[in-house]
C-alpha cells in the first residue's frame, strides 16, 4: 500500500478572527502549499471552521492563481462543528441535512473548486440521524459535489452505526494518532490487566480499520513538535525520546521530523499522517517518511521511550 503524507491547513489564513486575511496571510499559504508539493504531498486537508473559514479561502486562491493544480491534488474538507455557538462560548454538533449541504457550499466556493474529493464529518453528534445522514451524502455524490466520504473522531461503535445505513463505504476515519498520543496502540497491548486508561472509544479502532479497507488519519501526528523543537524546553521525561530519535536519524541517514512519523507509518493498515506546521523548512524535513522501513526493533523503542513505561 502506498504511504500518503497529509498536509492539514488548519495553520494557514491568519488569526481565528473574523479579519480578511492580509498580503502575507496569502503568501504563507502559498508558499506552504509550494513547500508540501515539492515534498512530494499531494492530499490536502481542510475543514469549514479552520480560521473560521479563512484557511479554505487562502487555499482556493492558491488553487485560483494555478489553475492546473487541482486536478492533481486531492482535495479533503470537513463539517459538523458549530464553533463557540453553545452556552458560555462552547462548540456545538450539526450533522442535519440542511446544515451539511448549506456547510459543503460554503466549502466549495471558499476553495474555489467544484467538488471535494472527500467529504468527513468532522465530530459525531450524539443528536445524529444515520439515515438523514445517508440522504445527504447521496445527495452530495448525485450533484456531483462530493466523490467519497469519511468520519472524524468517531468511534468502532459509531461508524458501525452509519456504515450500516451508507450505500458505500466509509473511507477513513481522522483521529489522534502519534508517538506521544498512541492509545489505538495501548488499547492492543494492555488486554485483561487492570489500568486506569480510558481509551476514548478507540478500543479495536485500528483492528476495524484493516477489516472494512477504512484509512487511519493520523491528525497532530507530530505531537505539535514536542519530539523535534526545543530540546532546552520539553521535559527530562521526554529528552529520552527526543535523544533516541536522533539517534535514529543518524542511523537512518534523515531528519528527526521523518523518524516521528516513519513510526506511524509502521503500524499496520493504511495510516495516513497529518501534519500542520506552516513552516517550509519543517515541511521539507518530512520528505524521507514515506520511504523509510524502520527496523521492529526500534519501532519498540521510540514507543516505550515515549510511553515512558515498559508494555506489558
Amino acid at each position: 500500500m502506498n504511504k500518503e503524507l497529509i498536509y492539514g491547513c488548519m495553520g494557514l489564513g491568519g488569526e481565528w478572527d473574523d479579519k480578511q486575511p492580509t498580503k502575507e496571510d496569502y503568501l504563507q499559504a502559498e508558499k506552504a502549499i509550494e513547500a508540501a508539493l515539492e515534498t512530494g504531498i499531494r492530499f490536502f486537508d481542510h475543514a469549514d471552521i479552520y480560521k473560521l473559514g479563512k484557511s479554505e479561502q487562502v487555499f482556493g486562491q492558491v488553487l485560483k492563481n494555478n489553475p492546473g493544480l487541482r486536478e492533481k491534488i486531492t482535495v479533503q474538507s470537513k463539517a459538523g462543528i458549530c464553533y463557540h455557538e453553545g452556552m458560555e462560548r462552547s462548540n456545538i454538533y450539526d450533522l442535519s441535512k440542511g446544515y451539511l449541504l448549506k456547510q459543503v457550499d460554503g466549502i466549495l466556493q471558499r476553495l474555489n473548486t467544484e467538488y471535494l474529493d472527500i467529504f468527513l464529518l468532522h465530530r459525531p453528534d450524539p443528536l445524529m440521524r444515520p439515515s438523514e445522514i445517508a440522504e445527504t451524502f447521496a445527495e452530495l455524490k448525485q450533484a456531483g459535489k462530493v466523490r467519497a466520504f469519511g468520519v472524524s473522531n468517531m468511534s468502532v461503535a459509531q461508524i458501525t452505526l452509519l456504515q450500516n445505513n451508507l450505500d458505500e463505504p466509509l473511507v477513513t476515519n481522522q483521529i489522534q494518532l502519534s508517538l506521544g498520543h498512541a492509545l489505538l496502540l495501548d488499547s492492543a497491548v494492555l488486554v485483561n490487566r487492570i489500568n486506569s486508561v480510558d481509551y476514548n472509544g478507540v478500543d479495536g479502532m485500528l483492528e476495524y480499520a484493516q477489516t472494512n479497507n477504512l484509512s487511519i488519519q493520523a491528525w497532530s501526528a507530530m505531537d505539535g513538535g514536542r519530539f523535534t523543537g526545543n530540546f532546552d524546553l520539553v521535559s527530562a521525561e521526554d529528552k529520552r525520546t527526543i535523544n533516541l530519535i536522533r539517534q535514529l536519524a543518524e542511523k537512518y541517514g534523515t531528519t528527526a521530523s521523518a523518524i516521528v512519523l516513519a513510526w506511524l507509518y509502521k503500524i499496520p493498515g493504511n495510516i495516513q499522517p497529518v501534519i500542520g506546521t506552516t513552516n517550509p523548512e519543517r515541511i521539507r524535513e518530512c520528505k524521507d517518511a514515506t520511504s523509510i522501513e524502520l527496523a521492529k526493533e526500534d519501532w519498540y523503542d521510540l514507543w516505550i521511550a515515549a510511553r515512558g513505561q515498559r508494555i506489558p
